[in-house]
């Protein structure tokens, strides 16, 4: 199709249809090649049991029997542990190749925490930990220089205002 042109929907949902009908004929057909597999293997491998004759020819057959079934549990057995040791080596080399990437550092969320209780949670809750930063700067008194001006005015009334600050945090 040209690169102008787009599907319409009925186009779309058509050709969808059709590769549904096509992958569900698909799957039939491989189920009836694995029943007939399954047969062809059980006809070659496991012929029907003669059970016609005296009681010795049948206990050779049960020794028969049970001689397969032992064989049959050994492959199973070195199947299984081909298979653990191949999924042990896929797990090892996953893990290889998330050492070789690297550990990628997740993102970090934003904590609202203040310094006090980021101490305490880093000392534990038996230290306990005050941090005042403001405490340890040094008043220093600005000089307010006079030239008349409206900026002047709100820096002379600073003082008075954070009075009155401390005034209504301490209530």
């Amino acid at each position: 199709m040209s690169e102008g042109k787009k599907m319409t929907s009925s186009r779309r949902h058509h050709l969808k249809s059709l590769m549904l009908q096509i992958a569900a004929g698909w799957l039939e057909q491989e189920k009836k090649d694995i029943e007939e597999a399954k047969a062809n293997h059980m006809s070659e491998n496991c012929p029907t049991p003669d059970l016609s004759g005296d009681q010795a020819a049948l206990m050779e057959l049960c020794k028969k029997i049970y001689a397969a079934i032992d064989k049959i549990d050994e492959d199973r057995y070195d199947a299984e542990a081909k298979v653990t040791k191949a999924d042990k080596e896929i797990e090892d080399l996953k893990l290889k190749v998330v050492e070789l990437a690297g550990v990628k550092k997740p993102a970090l969320k934003k904590v609202r925490m203040s310094a006090d209780a980021m101490l305490q949670a880093l000392l534990g809750g038996k230290h306990k930990v005050t941090m005042d930063l403001r405490a340890n700067l040094k008043q220093v008194k600005k000089e307010v220089k006079e030239e008349g001006s409206e900026a002047g005015d709100w820096r002379k009334n600073i003082e008075d205002k954070a009075d009155r600050k401390k005034m209504f945090e301490t209530s």
